[in-house]
């Protein structure tokens, strides 16, 4: 299953250290029943653009929260087995999953993060005029340099 798991630099930095997010369980975002309910489409690439979406919502909660890094959003995606990702939908949130194993480097897709040009406007909560950029596994180290 794809998850999206909203971050922070400093996350992103300590994940890559440690060689993967080893502190689960996790509350990530991903593709659910709920979501498709929500939403009203079976179009994938819709579903999985919504479900990234609330992962970056989240990871602009968690930046409200860690004035000292980076400001701006980071969202991992990442491949899991279905077996370690349990329902935790709420009405507001209808992507939202909880996962209760560690995510590996090597399960980590790619990363979506905020282009320093975005900083000063997603720490002032204005997040909306603003794309995340891709990243390819292989370039996310050099992204925190």
């Amino acid at each position: 299953m794809r998850i999206y798991l909203p971050a922070t630099f400093t996350v992103l930095a300590a994940a890559l250290a440690d060689g993967g997010f080893r502190d689960a369980p996790y509350t990530a975002y991903a593709v659910t029943p709920e979501l498709r309910a929500a939403l009203g489409t079976d179009d994938e690439e819709e579903l999985e653009y919504a479900a990234m979406g609330a992962a970056a919502e989240e990871s602009a909660r968690l930046l409200a929260a860690s004035p000292d890094t980076p400001a701006r959003r980071v969202v991992v995606a990442a491949e899991v087995p279905d077996r370690v990702v349990r329902p935790a939908a709420a009405p507001d949130a209808p992507a939202r999953v909880r996962v209760e194993a560690e995510v590996p480097l090597k399960r980590v897709a790619s990363a979506h993060v905020d282009d320093a040009a975005a900083a000063p406007d997603v720490a002032a909560g204005r997040t909306e005029d603003h794309e995340l950029l891709w990243y390819a596994t292989q370039e996310l180290r050099h992204l925190l340099e």
